[in-house]
Order: C-alpha cells, then sequence, then structure tokens
C-alpha cells in the first residue's frame, strides 16, 4: 500500500447519486477532488439503479422539502442541458387514496402551502381522465403536472461526466477501508493507497452503518423489490401515463410508473416502505415467486391490466433514519467532515441540489438551502453526542 502525495482540497467517499453529485459541484467551483468509490461507476448494488426514480413537488414528507425540490428541478434541467441527455421527464404526478391518507392529505397539504400547480380528482374523474386506473369508490386523487421520473443510471454518469470535464479524479473498483481526521486534514485508507486531503465528504449510501459507525447516527438498512409487468394488451397504452402513488385503507403505499424502456420492457412498479431488515453483505438478491404474486395481486387491484407475467425484477436497499428524514450536516464533532446520509428511500429525486449543498458546507461552512430538518443531533441519544 502506498501513500498518495498528491494533495486534494476534497476527498469525496463514493460516487453513487449523492456522492457523483457532490464531486461535480466541488470541482465545478474549482475544488481539487478525489472520489473514492467501490464499485463501477453507476452500479446496480446500491440505491441509484432500475432505470427510473419518482420526481415529485406535492410532497406528502413534509412541507419543508418542498424549496429543495424547487432548486432540484433547475439543476435537473441544468444537469440534462450540460451532459446531452434526458436525465427526468415530467410525466405528471397522480397520488391516489383515501382523503385523509399521508399520500393523499400530504401531498394537498404541500401544494397548497406553496401554491404548486396541481387539481384534486375524485374516483369518477380518475376513472376518465386516467382510464387505466380503477379507484375505489371513496377515494380521491391529488394531481400533479410537475410530477415524473428522474434516470439513475444516466443522472450518476452524467455527474461523474462533468465532473471529470471539471477537473475531478475519480477512482472506481476501490473500497475504503478508513478515514480520520487529524489538525493538519483528513486522511483515507483503501485498498489500494492511503490519501490526504483537506476535507472529506462521505455519502456512504448503504455502508453509512459501517462508515459512519462512530457517529451514533442509528441508520437501518432495508431490502426493497422492483418489479416490471408486461402488462395486458401491451405497453402501448401505458406510454403516455402519470407516475403514480397510490395508498389504501391500512395504509401501504404502492407506486409506479409510465412504459419508458419500450416495448419489451413492461410497466414498473413497487411497494413502497415494505421491506425486509438487512445489510449491503446480506441481502437477498433472489425475488421470490410469492413477493411477485402479492405485487401483482396490489397492482392489478388499482390498474387491473398490470396483471401479466414478471419480466424482470432487481432489489435495491434503502437507508433509513427513525424518522424518515435525512442527514446532510458537516460533522459537530470536527470541522473537516461533511456527511450526506440516510436518504431513507425518497431521496433521490434531491441528488443535484444536495450535491449542491454539500459543495456549500466544504466551502463555505454553511448554505442557504433550509437543512436544518437534517440536522443529525436530532437523532443521536444522550450519552452518544456527535460533538
Amino acid at each position: 500500500m502506498t501513500t498518495a502525495t498528491q494533495g486534494y482540497d476534497v476527498i469525496v467517499i463514493g460516487v453513487g447519486g449523492m456522492g457523483s453529485a457532490a464531486a461535480y459541484h466541488l470541482a465545478a467551483r474549482g475544488q481539487r477532488v478525489l472520489g473514492l468509490e467501490k464499485f463501477t461507476p453507476a452500479h446496480d448494488r446500491g440505491s441509484s439503479h432500475g432505470g427510473s426514480r419518482i420526481i415529485r413537488q406535492s410532497y406528502f414528507e413534509d412541507p419543508a422539502y418542498v424549496p429543495l425540490l424547487l432548486r432540484a428541478y433547475e439543476l435537473w434541467e441544468q444537469l440534462g442541458t450540460d451532459a446531452d441527455c434526458e436525465v427526468i421527464r415530467r410525466t405528471g404526478g397522480l397520488y391516489l387514496g383515501p382523503p385523509d391518507s399521508l399520500t393523499v392529505a400530504g401531498s394537498l397539504r404541500a401544494s397548497r402551502e406553496w401554491s404548486l400547480p396541481h387539481e384534486v380528482l375524485d374516483s369518477a374523474e380518475i376513472r376518465r381522465r386516467f382510464p387505466l386506473f380503477t379507484p375505489a369508490p371513496d377515494g380521491i386523487a391529488v394531481y400533479e403536472p410537475n410530477g415524473g421520473f428522474a434516470r439513475p443510471e444516466l443522472t450518476v454518469q452524467a455527474h461523474i461526466h462533468l465532473a471529470l470535464r471539471a477537473g475531478a479524479t475519480l477512482s472506481f473498483g476501490e473500497e475504503v477501508l478508513r478515514w480520520a481526521e487529524t489538525d493538519s486534514g483528513v486522511t483515507v485508507t483503501t485498498t489500494r493507497a492511503t490519501y490526504r486531503a483537506d476535507q472529506l465528504v462521505v455519502c456512504p449510501g448503504a455502508w453509512a452503518p459501517q462508515l459512519l459507525a462512530d457517529f451514533g447516527i442509528p441508520i437501518t438498512i432495508e431490502r426493497q423489490v422492483l418489479y416490471w409487468f408486461d402488462p395486458i394488451g401491451g405497453t402501448a397504452a401505458f406510454a403516455d401515463q402519470p407516475i403514480y402513488i397510490a395508498e389504501d385503507h391500512s395504509g401501504t403505499q404502492i407506486y409506479g410508473f409510465p412504459a419508458i424502456d419500450g416495448p419489451t420492457g413492461g410497466v414498473k412498479t413497487a411497494f413502497f416502505r415494505k421491506g425486509i431488515v438487512c445489510t449491503p453483505d446480506t441481502i437477498d438478491r433472489v425475488v421470490h415467486p410469492p413477493e411477485i404474486e402479492e405485487m401483482r395481486d396490489r397492482v392489478a387491484a388499482l390498474v387491473p391490466a398490470v396483471s401479466g407475467p414478471c419480466v424482470h425484477t432487481a432489489t435495491c436497499m434503502y437507508s433509513n433514519t427513525p424518522d424518515q428524514h435525512f442527514v446532510i450536516a458537516r460533522h459537530p464533532g470536527g470541522t473537516r467532515v461533511t456527511i450526506a446520509c440516510g436518504f431513507s428511500g425518497h431521496g433521490f429525486k434531491f441528488v443535484p441540489v444536495v450535491g449542491e449543498i454539500l459543495a456549500d458546507l466544504v466551502i463555505d461552512a454553511k448554505t442557504a438551502h433550509p437543512i436544518t430538518l437534517f440536522d443529525p443531533q436530532r437523532l443521536v441519544t444522550s450519552g452518544n453526542n456527535l460533538a
């Protein structure tokens, strides 16, 4: 093992969704950046894969996210222009359920609080405008014209491309073993070398419990499954459909997409927050027949045509905090470490703005973006303080 002599301003651990965006924004501001990634570019071993991720502004999780989403949308558009590829597509978003459900009431609250374009549709209007859907008679929906989807692999590749073009050094297939902060900087030891820099950004994804163990941030890793079904009658009728999130009376949510990968790609759907606790080393990558049948039964109750054969499955991982809000902060126990983790299954739509925030925190030690909600101190129990 060697010790790198070249100096860096910033080392970024993890070059997935958040890390690739951070590397780009830092390099674009003139920082000398080294990015370290255990796997290949835009890999499928973590959370930033699967062909599509929902983007939306009518945010039922908390209206406090909306300003970040408005900025994220601007950066998504800029990313697509700069990288000359389609990283997002606006299809409209349909958020269905009982009137008092989180999906409907929360989306409506955010829409009204921030004056977002939206409509409220009753069951009959849903069926009229979107005849593939068969909502419950007492169900309603919030329709958001700005909903749509992002392309996770293309997004990571675009940020990597732009980071390299801005002068960043990115190393793939290089696992980080440990890191440390010193009075004069940080050191990061990998399977190949030990590197030195002034600042460190840690974007560990599902590897947060290992890489951030000393921080005392409680993060649970959860196995999630993605499904693609070949709809009855083919995919043509699904080409122009909105993305959707649907909640039933039990509070279970499913989500889905239009047909975006051609006639053989199927239609993607999944449960939201119905996973199995795991680790990156113990996750079961096999999707079992009873899981497929459960998903088919649930989605077919809402979209009957999605009851054909399952043509593809994939697994990914959520990194959940107890309150399902993110962790983005300068580490209060040091002056040189910035962390971004615990995105709890709803973080990818924020990727570009998280990259901007991390660059702010590294360079200026503060950001104008509202991130108080993401302070890790809220999660740390007494006797295990981060300071």
